[in-house]
């Protein structure tokens, strides 16, 4: 079988689709300066003209061959949805926004806009709600340091992504690279870098990231997540 590259995978979904493509974006980390080849998922935004079962029909077969190649299913919303959705997904648009490619269509960008409130709204649902999800990961596997650590890789994204939206609320423009935005998030929000240095290892294409007994990441992780929770209330505070 053929390898199916996104840029095959694009083309697929443009013969189907016909002028039913408003627009097919590839997005996140395989669309940043260094995406680490097989950790980064190769994730993919389809915006159509409307969702009915005509469009299931016609995205079937792409579809069907890009998710038996390993990828995740694109993303699917009307161009009404995605002019309407920015201040549902705020802090999605901005790290899309900043890391993409148009593969199909035309760039949907223009008059789409980011408001910081409604960034700093979701950043502090969305970390306290991963801050309480994690604590209970830790106090149910602390004694299963493998299991753990997969917990905390399988977060990590989301993290690092909460990392920049932050960075930018404090007027910073976040780096690209793990390494680099860590050292500038711990700089403003207060946590000490070295203590995620296995994972940001990890997420910038090192060795797999296995914990052992007594492994200190996880707690310098739980550390870094409820500074920068701080980090984004104490905002709220100084606006108020």
């Amino acid at each position: 079988m053929p390898k199916v590259t996104v840029d095959i995978f694009a083309q697929n979904v443009a013969r189907a689709l016909g002028d039913r493509l408003v627009a097919l974006l590839l997005y996140g980390s395989a669309a940043r300066a260094a995406p680490v080849p097989a950790r980064s998922d190769v994730n993919t935004l389809l915006v159509c003209d409307g969702v009915d079962e005509d469009l299931f029909a016609r995205l079937e077969p792409p579809v069907r061959a890009w998710t038996r190649a390993g990828h995740p299913a694109p993303l699917i919303l009307t161009e009404r949805e995605w002019r309407d959705a920015a201040d549902a997904f705020p802090i999605e648009y901005q790290d899309m926004r900043d890391a993409h490619r148009l593969l199909a269509g035309r760039d949907p960008w223009p008059g789409i806009t980011v408001q910081p409130e409604h960034v700093r709204r979701q950043l502090e649902h969305e970390l306290m709600g991963k801050l309480v999800h994690l604590r209970q990961a830790y106090a149910t596997l602390r004694g299963e340091p493998q299991r753990l650590g997969g917990v905390i890789v399988g977060s990590a994204g989301g993290f690092f992504t909460m990392l920049r939206a932050a960075l930018r609320l404090g007027g910073k423009t976040p780096p690209v690279a793990p390494d680099a935005l860590v050292r500038e998030a711990a700089g403003a929000m207060g946590f000490a870098p070295e203590g995620l240095a296995a994972l940001v290892a990890h997420a910038s294409g090192g060795r797999a990231l296995k914990l052992g007994p007594g492994d200190p990441l996880p707690a310098a992780y739980l550390g870094a997540v409820a500074r920068t929770a701080e980090y984004v209330n104490r905002m709220e505070r100084t606006r108020s």
